[in-house]
């Protein structure tokens, strides 16, 4: 476990695959990366229980550290060792702990250990343009606007556009 000051970053455990699959299940969630199509649990199961096998990709469970239950998520995605970046997410799946400083808690120890852990020197993602409490976060924390993809997603009966976003190492710059 790595912890941060409210929560603890630690492995997805087969105890919380049904919260992983209710989220995921959920269509209003879905929204925020793509439209909903019902979840399979067999493809669920497997998808979060055996990334292990997978070097490119590590995925944490956001648990608050007053609770075991899991609240939320980080998937690190893309993990390239040679060119030392990889694509970051998170999602505080369960409600009741949005909008309380944990998103930026779990973030801060992710970006720390892909830094100090996996020696990365950029992280890169991906966010809806009108998700702006998310462009808000990121950009706190020092990820910058690097591109935008015009109408790139269909949600809802409407056009999204989609920004790119990636924080640089501070020590790394040079070449």
């Amino acid at each position: 476990m790595i912890f941060g000051r409210d929560i603890a970053l630690g492995p997805i455990l087969p105890v919380d695959i049904p919260r992983l699959f209710q989220w995921g299940d959920d269509p209003g969630d879905a929204r925020l990366n793509e439209p909903y199509r019902p979840a399979n649990w067999q493809r669920h199961e497997d998808f979060w229980l055996n990334a292990g096998g997978d070097a490119s990709r590590i995925f944490f469970a956001i648990r608050s550290r007053r609770d075991v239950d899991i609240i939320g998520f980080v998937q690190i995605l893309n993990i390239h060792p040679v060119h030392r970046s990889a694509t970051i997410g998170l999602r505080i799946g369960d409600p009741k702990f949005r909008r309380r400083g944990l998103g930026r808690d779990a973030l801060g120890v992710a970006i720390g250990y892909c830094w100090d852990h996996l020696n990365l020197t950029r992280l890169a993602l991906s966010v809806f343009a009108d998700n702006l409490p998310a462009i808000g976060l990121y950009a706190t924390m020092g990820f910058r606007e690097e591109g935008r993809a015009a109408r790139a997603q269909f949600i809802d009966g409407r056009w999204i556009d989609v920004v790119s976003m990636a924080l640089l190492h501070p020590d790394r710059l040079r070449d």
